[in-house]
């Protein structure tokens, strides 16, 4: 019901007046604040520090590496500019695409950090991509978060062929990884979870494969209760001190006494404007209920139920809401 420029919704009873473009424009504020917060954890863990600690301690092909030699041995890492879609991933062919498609209902899509990373005595050539997701509940992403990894690890091995490897030379395929770091575990979820291939033999003597380590993904779950107990893993811990909503300088003293990292001047210009703008979401009271406000009119607009929405633990008045601004 529309009121003299107004839309009216009822909650608990009670009829509620609010201003389309009031509402228009806090979206507009959120997007744009949510972006630049999210560039910024985006370039943050791009450092080379951050990566190499991310590989030691999820990948079974660094483990036994110390984390100057896997800083020394990563290519520079590329944030948000390699297409995922098939023609668009290999870096080489993005030079020469003067025309980009976009994914109904989602735009254009790009690999949040990707690089390589060499190990061994006879360097073997990793491909790595890092996500960094907010969540890994299907209700909230509107799929199975495995099913994505999957997904990007297949492109990143199609992409290969007259790349990293030429006509029907397979050998010279590189082992891909695909890790997710999502922020939205409860108290007890933080963990590090590996997809790998697996050999099972159905009939007769084992055939030798040697290659099934090839294709990887990770997810990471970081809890979003900054009032919870240390995690008890050393990433995790990490992780969560480095992209919790704490005042810059306790967190900048705490990375490097704790975790050991040195600070660059360009890391700590991204920590404290992530800081700030974290500070700004949370003084806007938008952090959660406005955030969700546009994750549920991004899902209207994509074609999804309201009554799906709200199956999924949404709750029913930011629905509401969001369908009179859609």
């Amino acid at each position: 019901m529309n009121i003299n420029g107004y839309t009216v919704i009822i909650i608990s009873g009670k009829r509620v007046y609010i201003s389309i473009e009031s509402n228009i424009s806090k979206v507009i504020d959120v997007s744009s604040e949510r972006a630049k917060y999210d560039e910024n954890v985006k370039q943050i863990l791009s450092d080379k520090q951050i990566l190499a600690r991310i590989l030691k301690y999820t990948l079974e092909d660094f483990k036994d590496s110390n984390i100057e030699t896997i800083v020394k041995n990563i290519d520079e890492p590329e944030v948000s500019k390699v297409r995922i879609e098939p023609g668009l991933t290999n870096t080489q062919k993005i030079r020469k695409e003067s025309e980009e498609d976009n994914v109904p209902g989602e735009g254009k899509i790009f690999f949040d950090i990707r690089f390589s990373a060499y190990v061994g005595r006879e360097p073997i050539k990793i491909l790595i991509n890092i996500e960094a997701q907010k969540s890994s509940d299907k209700g909230r992403l509107g799929y199975q978060l495995d099913n994505r990894v999957i997904y990007y690890l297949g492109r990143m091995i199609s992409a290969q062929k007259e790349v990293e490897f030429a006509r029907s030379d397979y050998d010279n395929l590189k082992p891909v990884r695909s890790i997710w770091i999502c922020m939205d575990a409860s108290d007890d979820e933080d963990s590090i979870n590996r997809l790998v291939l697996r050999q099972e033999t159905i009939f007769g003597k084992n055939m030798e494969l040697f290659n099934l380590d090839k294709l990887q993904g990770v997810i990471i779950r970081l809890r979003s209760n900054e009032k919870v107990e240390k995690s008890r893993n050393t990433l995790i811990a990490m992780l969560e001190e480095l992209l919790g909503k704490e005042n810059e300088i306790e967190k900048k003293k705490r990375l490097s006494e704790e975790f050991g990292l040195v600070m660059s001047i360009e890391t700590e210009r991204r920590l404290g404007e992530m800081c700030n703008l974290s500070e700004v979401l949370v003084e806007k009271g938008i952090e959660k209920g406005q955030t969700d406000l546009v994750e549920v009119i991004k899902r209207l607009r994509n074609g999804e139920s309201s009554a799906d929405i709200i199956e999924s633990g949404v709750d029913e008045r930011t629905v509401n809401l969001a369908l009179t601004i859609k």
